[in-house]
Order: C-alpha cells, then sequence, then structure tokens
C-alpha cells in the first residue's frame, strides 16, 4: 500500500535526517520568517522546495490546481485567506505565482465539458483565462494559454486588498514563472516585453 512507503519514510526522518538537523528543526520551531509566497499547482509533479532547492521555512507555498488565484472579491476561501496571511501576517517581500507545462486544469479549460461531471473544477475553470475555442489545443496553443493564465493570476494577485497595500508602499514584488516539467528548466514573465524569458535572460 502507499500509505506504508509513506510511513517507511517518516521513519526513516525520524532515525536519520531528524537526529542530523535537530537544530535546525527546534530552531524553526520558534516561528516561521518566509522570504516568498510560492502560489503553484497542486500537480503531483511541481515541488517547489526541490526546483527551489530552498529548505523548510524559506518558502509559504500555497497549492491549488491551476495555480489560480481567485480575483477579490469573487472567491473568498482558502487561496484568497492565504494570500492574506502571508502579505499581511508574515510579510514576505516577493510572491511567486509558477504555472506548468501539461497542466491539465489548463487542458480542462479548453474542453470544460469533459470535466462537468465534478462541479467544483468545473466551476473553478472560470477563473482561467478564456482560451481560444478548440477543444484539442496544439501544444503551442495550451502553452501559450498556460503563460497567459500565470499573467492573469499575477493580475487577480494585485488586486487583493492586502497586495495592492504592499504593492503601493513599494515593498513587495510579484513574479510570473513557468516550469518546463520535461526540461527542468523555468522562464518568468518580463513585463517590458510582455513575454516569458528563460530565467538566466531576465533582467
Amino acid at each position: 500500500m502507499p500509505v506504508d512507503k509513506f510511513l517507511g519514510g517518516i521513519s526513516r526522518f525520524q532515525s536519520h535526517v531528524y537526529p542530523q538537523h535537530q537544530d535546525f528543526f527546534e530552531e524553526l520551531a520558534q516561528g516561521q520568517r518566509p522570504e516568498a509566497l510560492f502560489i503553484t499547482c497542486a500537480d503531483s509533479r511541481i515541488d517547489p522546495c526541490l526546483l527551489t532547492q530552498t529548505k523548510p521555512g524559506e518558502l509559504f507555498i500555497c497549492r491549488v490546481i491551476g495555480n489560480i488565484v481567485p480575483p477579490y472579491p469573487d472567491a473568498l476561501g482558502g487561496v484568497s485567506a492565504t494570500v492574506e496571511y502571508a502579505i499581511g501576517v508574515l510579510r514576505v517581500p516577493e510572491v511567486i505565482v509558477c504555472g506548468h507545462t501539461d497542466c491539465g486544469v489548463m487542458k480542462g479549460a479548453f474542453n470544460p465539458e469533459a470535466v462537468a461531471e465534478f462541479p467544483n473544477v468545473f466551476g473553478w475553470l472560470r477563473y482561467a483565462q478564456t482560451p481560444h475555442p478548440e477543444t484539442a489545443p496544439s501544444a503551442e496553443a495550451l502553452l501559450a494559454f498556460t503563460e497567459q493564465n500565470v499573467v492573469a493570476q499575477l493580475g487577480n494577485l494585485a488586486g487583493h486588498p492586502a497586495v495592492a497595500k504592499r504593492l503601493a508602499e513599494g515593498n513587495l514584488t510579484l513574479h510570473g514563472w513557468l516550469y518546463d516539467i520535461g526540461a527542468g528548466t523555468v522562464a518568468t514573465y518580463d513585463p517590458a516585453r510582455e513575454a516569458f524569458v528563460p530565467m538566466h535572460a531576465a533582467k
């Protein structure tokens, strides 16, 4: 059973990992000061800490299908509360919205009727930017829509009061990323170019 694998992992963590880093974990137990809010998809292939090579305590992570941030105040709930807490209480200086290739939600947005039997998923799709009316998009069209969705969520994010306040104060920065799972690369959105560019080319 999969849970046996997970329990085995906990056992190894407790017997091998924790003893080697006990001081670090005891320090973490005193409180958190994350350096960024990382909003990404719930897709099982995405591991924010592995991707960014960060340690526990460095990222405040919000995972939700399609890396969607509903526009304020349309959908008060877990995502909005997480954003408000990270920005208003924890005062993170950076927010990253990270989309990814081969996203099921992005595919679903092209053909929402395919998930009509799942009312919550079907309703959630309305927060993704409406794609062109084609049920079987090309790889290029799907990638373009995935990029557009990240930009749209940045716009939604900026409309949340806690975020708007910090942006006006000049002490918060928003970033849009696109992770290519197969290639292991990340592109970042450049507002000046209105395009995603390889991270090494970003200024």
